[in-house]
């Protein structure tokens, strides 16, 4: 709009005599000798405020969809009970897809700190420790943590030996799974 109003402003003060004469012409009714070339710079100066507009014009756009997320292969539904059900399951969620973030950035270090399925183990324990101050999901929800444990073992396995490269990738999958799981559940 800025541009429409410093091209008008240009076209007034470049033609400003030729407007007041013809201002002062209008006065005595619409003259019939007006050149055509003044209609033709009207036509033009319309002609770019409308070429402006539909340039500059931008509709609401709507946000692009992301990817899918993978089909839920592990479900927590109906495992989370009680009053704090859905904060217990949305706090889970976070914090296992938080240890999986870990564990991914971990593996990307030249010297990984955590070398063993002992130390996922303590990882985890102290990431709920802190996060929860020493409140345990697993005790107000048996049902999700026993739920939970099962799936780990089976998909990550029960190892406290050292990581190979596969087994952290086992374990960063089953914790993403789990995270997907609880916040699927607290929905």
């Amino acid at each position: 709009m800025t541009y429409a109003v410093i091209l008008a402003a240009a076209a007034a003060v470049w033609f400003w005599p030729q407007i007041l004469a013809n201002v002062q012409k209008l006065r005595g009714g619409i003259p019939k000798d007006i050149p055509p070339r003044y209609f033709l710079s009207a036509a033009m100066l319309a002609g770019v405020l409308v070429a402006f507009a539909v340039e500059n014009y931008r509709p609401e756009s709507q946000p692009m969809p992301g990817p899918p997320e993978p089909p839920v292969t592990f479900s927590l539904r109906g495992k989370f009970i009680g009053p704090t059900a859905s904060a217990d399951a949305s706090t889970f969620g976070a914090l296992c897809d938080e240890l999986a973030a870990v564990l991914e950035y971990d593996a990307e270090q030249a010297e990984p700190r955590i070398k063993t399925g002992a130390a996922i183990e303590d990882l985890r324990v102290a990431a709920r420790e802190a996060r929860l101050r020493g409140v345990s999901l697993g005790a107000r929800q048996p049902h999700a943590r026993d739920a939970v444990k099962a799936y780990l073992d089976q998909a990550a396995g029960t190892s406290g030996g050292p990581l190979s490269l596969e087994q952290r990738a086992a374990w960063v999958s089953a914790f993403r799974d789990v995270a997907r799981a609880a916040n699927d559940a607290a929905r």
